[in-house]
């Protein structure tokens, strides 16, 4: 049986992106979707490897690293050689990405409140748990492949 939930999820994926992208260009911050997520990531731990960053964004490394060095140019991170392996690169936050945070916050508030708009507590928290199941799913299947390697 076929069903439209992936329709629905890639439509949803992309008008969430268009809005939310827009709620940050109205607000002043100048990012887009994937820079957003490394900062949210760096926000919460600050000083992580490039590799560290792609297990938490779940974005490839080679999709970080084009991503960070569009952030380093925009003077958002910095990034230096661990002294300890010089094979990995520490990526840090700027003052100005720090001053960033709570306005990106903001914005991300303003979305949740858009996502959730006429959903009842119950519906939102039923929701929220179907969402981590699917979640657990992928990341179950991701570690299964990388241990099958």
């Amino acid at each position: 049986m076929e069903t439209k939930g992936g329709f629905y999820i890639t439509q949803i994926k992309q008008l969430q992106d268009r809005i939310f992208e827009r709620f940050l260009s109205e607000s002043g911050i100048d990012l887009n979707g994937g820079q957003g997520r490394i900062l949210f990531v760096l926000w919460k731990t600050d000083g992580l490897t490039v590799g560290e960053i792609s297990e938490k964004t779940s974005l490839a490394k080679n999709t970080v690293s084009a991503v960070l060095n569009g952030m380093v140019r925009k003077g958002i991170v910095q990034k230096r050689i661990n002294p300890q392996n010089r094979r990995q690169t520490i990526v840090s936050l700027t003052e100005y990405a720090k001053s960033l945070e709570k306005k990106y916050a903001a914005v991300s508030q303003q979305m949740n409140a858009l996502f959730y708009q006429g959903f009842s507590e119950a519906e939102q928290q039923q929701f929220e748990q179907y969402l981590a199941r699917v979640l657990d799913t992928l990341t179950q299947t991701m570690r299964a492949d990388k241990q099958s390697m």
